[in-house]
């Protein structure tokens, strides 16, 4: 079968390479790909998306390239989505530009229907690398639009995520700040769509698509240079109101410690910038989701004492300029007790009940310092606090 396959591989090549005009008698072989999946026998889809590169290089029509390029496209998503129920794959990065080549034309010829989306479905479904910034941003920041053809917004916006790390690559700083402002412009907000509405720190789930991690990039972008002059209250107008209440604030920071990126504010000079900036933009409610991040176990080093420094001056700022009963919120997050699910999972072959325990007596010893900490900051002691706050919590000693 993969010497059959390879010779069809070969003789394919030869006819694309030399094709010109109108033939449309490669739209009919190919589309009888859809119907035996070569590359399962081939163990990838290296040779469609090397087929889409030959097609887009050749000299036949747009209209054509398109066509032909749209029945391989089918073929690589029966071939990645029939049978794959986790909508994860790998792909290698030499096959992602000739995808994007083939959205483009896609795009130019505003040709609708499956092909489309099921382009923007293999990108979205990418777990390989994915420094793809800047050539992806130009064919994303159109995809994410309320007005484009393929009408993919939630889509778009996975891709946006998926290929987060292209945004903070070096390579970004070369494209031009409106470019920038575009693709920000383009997300808007992230939670806004019409089958998506936040309620009671609740969602309601597209498939596939995390709306909490698209808030978590603007978040990221906020504590950026490169980013955060771009970023409106308009990008955080339905995530303020998912983190208005305690359930909110608690499902949006259980989702970032779950599928947080590397980058996320990972240090605390980066806390303070997002702090400021978001403050600017009066997106109090994200601000307080930044503050609570900062006091979680695990997030700063305890021996970082600048880093310490400028988050207790911050968060100090922002409540005696905010309101002092706010407080009650970032008490509750800090003198919370996890459950046992969060002990598990340590990096061991088999459970050691012995590791397990140290590791939860570590946690409560910082989670009791950050306590005495926060109490100290604001000259309180748990009396004091609680006749200051206005709210009287029942936590667990410590």
């Amino acid at each position: 079968m993969k010497k059959a396959i390879g010779a069809f591989h070969k003789n394919l090549r030869q006819h694309i390479t030399k094709g010109k005009g109108e033939d449309h008698s490669l739209i009919s072989v190919l589309s009888t790909l859809i119907h035996l999946d070569p590359f399962q026998a081939m163990g990838s889809g290296k040779l469609g998306f090397s087929w889409i590169e030959e097609i887009l290089k050749s000299e036949y029509q747009e209209e054509l390239r398109e066509q032909m390029a749209s029945e391989v496209v089918l073929s690589l998503g029966r071939h990645f989505f029939h049978t794959n129920q986790a909508y994860s794959i790998t792909l290698e990065p030499a096959w992602i530009p000739p995808l994007l080549g083939y959205l483009s034309l896609n795009e130019k010829l505003r040709s609708t229907g499956l092909p489309g989306i099921t382009s923007l479905c293999i990108l979205a479904a990418n777990q390989g690398p994915a420094d793809f910034g800047p050539m992806i941003l130009p064919i994303l920041t159109s995809s994410l639009l309320s007005t484009h053809h393929l009408q993919s917004r939630s889509l778009a916006l996975e891709v946006f995520v998926r290929f987060v790390s292209g945004w903070f690559s070096p390579q970004m700083e070369k494209v031009p700040s409106k470019n920038l402002e575009r693709l920000v412009q383009a997300v808007g907000d992230p939670l806004e769509l019409l089958d998506l509405r936040p309620h009671d720190g609740k969602l309601v789930h597209l498939p596939y698509y995390n709306p909490t991690m698209a808030a978590a990039v603007l978040i990221e972008f906020a504590s950026l240079d490169l980013w955060r002059d771009h970023l409106r209250y308009s990008n955080f107008t339905s995530f303020e109101e998912m983190v208005s209440t305690w359930n909110g604030k608690k499902t949006a920071l259980e989702c970032m410690a779950n599928y947080q990126f590397p980058e996320f504010l990972s240090t605390a000079a980066k806390i303070v910038k997002a702090i400021r900036r978001l403050e600017e933009l009066q997106c109090f409610n994200t601000v307080e989701v930044a503050i609570m991040l900062a006091w979680t176990v695990g997030v700063i080093d305890p021996a970082d004492h600048d880093g310490w420094e400028l988050i207790e001056c911050n968060t100090f700022w922002f409540y005696q300029t905010h309101g002092i009963e706010r407080l009650a919120t970032l008490k509750r997050h800090v003198a919370e007790r996890p459950g046992v699910e969060d002990f598990a999972g340590l990096p061991t072959l088999k459970p050691q009940p012995e590791i397990e325990s140290r590791h939860r007596t570590h946690w409560y010893l910082s989670q009791a310092c950050r306590l005495r900490k926060l109490y100290r900051l604001f000259g309180y002691d748990p009396t004091t606090w609680k006749e200051a706050v206005g709210i009287e919590e029942v936590v667990s000693a410590v």
